[in-house]
């Protein structure tokens, strides 16, 4: 190249730059640091069962990810089963004030360092103090039920009349039930976990940046603790799927049993609508049971979701039964986490629970599973229909024991064909998971 075209060269790429800006390199995303806030209490293996399944869908779809579970309340075997299935996960401990001071430096340092705050429960508080901060946050797999309330609906109502009431509700009314909207509208995404919740905002026009169904995280279980199940299956003489789980549950949870408290004032009204419930709402189960057992001489175990149900199983469930199907039945007597109960419903026939997180258990393990609603529960049972196992959805108050055993047989007679049923809605529940996931990746990436 002569002189002339040299500096021809160098004129026209002045001209050049002087119309284009420079090519710049493409900002390197953000990696997520996720401060995820949950375990409320390890007495319900539906509770502590959300958690890894919830931290399992970080690490899974956002492989970058630095998570830093903090917790209500964390038992010491449920931060092994953390430890080991998630060896980078980290566990902070300590509040936050109303100023956004953390009570210990290790909480302070998370708190500080995360670029995203999530969790299920709708804790306006921790939000508050998190949202004043101006980084993104976002309601994973949360309910919000407008209309069910023991003060006001004592009876309960079925989903059906939950939905006709949701359609009811006024304009503000999510103001009074939850708070003050713009903190909702902030959040980067809100996934409820039921479309009835889901039905509920967008009525009351609540706009986040995403407003969606979800399926909560205990979907996504895939803790197991096989040496303990094979050791309590081998003394009760169980192997392969010759088996039956059956999950009982009172309308209203007796906390002071469950937290080991004096009975207080309003516990004694608990009580009340407990005792004058319980025998029906279990005979659809008794009744169930024996059927079961006296169609395939197949055993049952009678076993709960919250510890407080280990005396209702054996009260409700297995005393009252006839003595020829009494001796199939077996009770666990004592409590578990959700780790060994996966493997346990991983090789039954299949589950049946009035709770709805040990269906959801099960069908993470690939085990067709019953569950029956009881009316003073709230819209979250509707999770079963949204992803497509509403057929195994039953209001305890309209069903008999023949109905479920029916259902139940069929199941049975072919378990290959209800397994698959299992997996067909539990594809569905990961697709939608990864795309709730990969949220927290645009929230922080986005323009």
């Amino acid at each position: 190249m002569n002189r002339r075209d040299f500096v021809g060269t160098l004129i026209g790429g002045a001209a050049l730059s002087a119309v284009a800006p420079p090519l710049r390199a493409a900002a390197a995303p953000i990696h997520p640091r996720i401060l995820l806030r949950e375990a409320l209490q390890f007495e319900n293996i539906g509770d502590s069962g959300r958690v890894p399944g919830t931290i399992r869908l970080f690490y899974q779809h956002l492989p970058q990810a630095e998570v830093t579970l903090w917790p209500w309340a964390l038992h010491e075997r449920e931060r092994e089963i953390l430890k080991r299935a998630f060896p980078r996960l980290r566990m902070v401990e300590g509040e936050i004030d109303a100023r956004g001071k953390a009570s210990n430096a290790d909480l302070a340092e998370a708190w500080a360092t995360a670029n995203f705050f999530t969790s299920p429960a709708k804790n306006a508080r921790t939000y508050v103090e998190w949202a004043a901060t101006g980084r993104p946050y976002g309601f994973f797999g949360s309910a919000f039920d407008p209309i069910t309330d023991r003060a006001t609906r004592p009876g309960g109502a079925t989903l059906d009349e939950l939905k006709e009431a949701i359609d009811r509700v006024p304009a503000g009314a999510f103001e009074r039930k939850f708070g003050a909207r713009a903190l909702y509208e902030k959040a980067s995404f809100i996934f409820c976990r039921d479309t009835l919740s889901l039905r509920f905002l967008r009525q009351q026009k609540l706009r986040p940046g995403q407003l969606d169904f979800g399926p909560e995280g205990c979907f996504a279980i895939a803790v197991r603790d096989e040496t303990r199940a094979d050791e309590w299956l081998r003394r009760q003489g169980l192997k392969g799927e010759d088996y039956l789980c059956v999950v009982p549950r009172l309308r209203y949870t007796p906390y002071y049993r469950v937290k080991n408290l004096p009975r207080a004032k309003t516990d004694y009204a608990v009580d009340a609508l407990n005792d004058a419930t319980a025998t029906s709402d279990h005979a659809p189960l008794r009744e169930m049971i024996t059927l079961w057992v006296r169609n395939t001489g197949a055993k049952v175990i009678a076993c709960p979701e919250m510890t407080y149900q280990i005396q209702t199983a054996k009260e409700q469930l297995i005393d009252p039964l006839p003595d020829d199907v009494k001796r199939h039945v077996i009770w666990r007597d004592s409590f578990w986490l959700p780790d060994e109960a996966a493997s346990i419903y991983a090789r039954a026939r299949a589950v049946v629970s009035v709770e709805c997180h040990s269906p959801i258990i099960a069908l993470a393990n690939g085990t067709p599973t019953l569950h029956l609603r009881q009316p003073v529960d709230s819209v979250k049972a509707q999770m079963f229909r949204d992803v497509g196992v509403g057929d195994w959805l039953f209001e305890i108050e309209k069903t008999s024991g023949t109905e479920l055993w029916e259902r139940l047989r069929t199941i049975h007679a072919d378990l290959p064909k209800a397994r698959a049923h299992v997996r067909q809605a539990m594809t569905k529940v990961a697709a939608m998971q990864q795309g709730m996931t990969e949220a927290i990746g645009r929230a922080l990436n986005s323009p």
